[in-house]
């Protein structure tokens, strides 16, 4: 963690969950942060909490990465500020459940953008200056759902098998400019995202805390892993995923998030 005393890092998403954990853990490893979220409030709360903590540096922009304009606008404020950023954290994204006929197509759109596309894009635009630098790192939030097709959060699903995809390609094309590219797959997670997605109770199994998934995705990043499975269940779960027939698993997940009145 000591790798980015003093050195500038961007998290998207930082309002709650493991952005926030991960910002707060950054800080508390002495590095300066700016924050990117659509909530000022919350934004305003955790950078000020940041700075009278740990003494850092916390710059802020209200950006909404729904719209295709937000990366180039955080690139930009960036650059005016004169940061030289030496970590990209691309955590900001969110699910939407249900049978995918039954809700607004607008809404996948919009998740594709912030899951998919705005991750790309900050990555586009972040990357040059590290390889240029001949060092950088990019942590990418994914999860566990994008080892395997999940029925009613089929998008999600697709949006962090992208990532997971991507990120590990990503990560060899780099390697050889010493840029790093650390994936994070979390399993279920205590934080805001089963409300906003809203997931029924019974998909909320045995939870890890933010804190905890936050400090596996930095340790592992920190280390130069590319993957970075948080906890052991789900560590098994995947390695189970791996032989078990594709119609089987989706079959599974379904029973697990199928709501009653579906």
């Amino acid at each position: 963690m000591n790798n980015w005393r003093g050195k500038w890092a961007l998290v998207t998403g930082p309002s709650a969950g493991i952005g926030r954990e991960i910002a707060r853990q950054l800080a508390a490893a002495g590095a300066h942060l700016v924050l990117t979220a659509r909530r000022r409030d919350r934004l305003q709360e955790l950078a000020a909490e940041v700075r009278t903590r740990h003494g850092v540096r916390a710059e802020m922009l209200l950006a909404d990465l729904a719209t295709p304009q937000a990366p180039q606008a955080i690139f930009d404020f960036t650059r005016e500020k004169g940061i030289d950023l030496e970590l990209l954290v691309n955590n900001a994204g969110f699910g939407l459940h249900g049978e995918f006929h039954r809700q607004p197509y607008a809404r996948f759109a919009e998740m594709v953008q912030v899951n998919v596309t705005a991750v790309q894009h900050l990555t586009h635009l972040f990357l040059p200056q590290m390889i240029e630098r001949g060092r950088g790192d990019i942590l990418i939030v994914s999860s566990v759902a994008g080892f395997q097709a999940v029925p009613y959060l089929a998008t999600y699903a697709a949006t962090k098998a992208f990532e997971l995809q991507w990120a590990e390609a990503l990560a060899e094309e780099v390697r050889r400019y010493g840029v790093r590219v650390c994936v994070l797959c979390p399993g279920t997670t205590t934080t805001e995202f089963q409300q906003v997605a809203g997931s029924p109770p019974n998909a909320l199994r045995l939870p890890e805390t933010a804190e905890k998934v936050a400090r596996v995705g930095l340790r592992a990043m920190a280390s130069g892993k590319r993957v970075a499975i948080s906890g052991g269940r789900n560590w098994v779960t995947v390695q189970a995923l791996r032989v078990l027939p594709r119609a089987t698993i989706a079959k599974l997940a379904a029973s697990l998030f199928k709501k009653e009145e579906e």
